[in-house]
């Protein structure tokens, strides 16, 4: 078996697992993004341990041994992720990324507003709920 074959197969793994992670809001898909990166490594490694291991008559089959190590820590960093989302979720009623680092940010952090502390100006105003009606728009899409 040639390696290019596992080789593209596990470049185009990475390729969507990356732009889910850099394209996708929902936090849950972000996890699932991470995790199909870490598939296409996992890919990788075995693929490099069985086409070296035919160069080697006693080989220790360290590809394999560290995707198993990889898949264990994926599996604790996939549970972990998870319940840290559904404890964001039931708080802030959104597993949104973008809602959570706004709501994060608070009304009062923005550097624009310098009239009075904690009052928006009238544009800012106007500005934040404009967004804020797209934001609702585009989720019921």
């Amino acid at each position: 078996m040639h390696l290019v074959y596992p080789a593209v197969l596990s470049a185009l793994l990475f390729c969507t697992g990356l732009y889910g992670v850099l394209a996708r809001r929902n936090a849950i898909l972000v996890l699932m993004s991470v995790e199909l990166m870490l598939n296409a490594v996992n890919l990788n490694l075995v693929a490099f341990d069985v086409w070296l291991s035919k160069a080697a008559v006693e080989t220790l089959h360290s590809g394999q041994a560290l995707t198993l190590f990889t898949i264990a820590i994926a599996a604790a960093e996939i549970g972990i992720g998870l319940a840290i989302v559904l404890a964001v979720h039931r708080d802030r009623g959104t597993s949104d990324i973008d809602r959570l680092r706004a709501a994060a940010e608070g009304p009062d952090d923005d550097p624009d507003d310098s009239d009075a502390p904690g009052h928006d100006s009238g544009a800012a105003a106007t500005a934040r709920g404009a967004a804020q009606a797209d934001e609702k728009a585009e989720a019921t899409a």
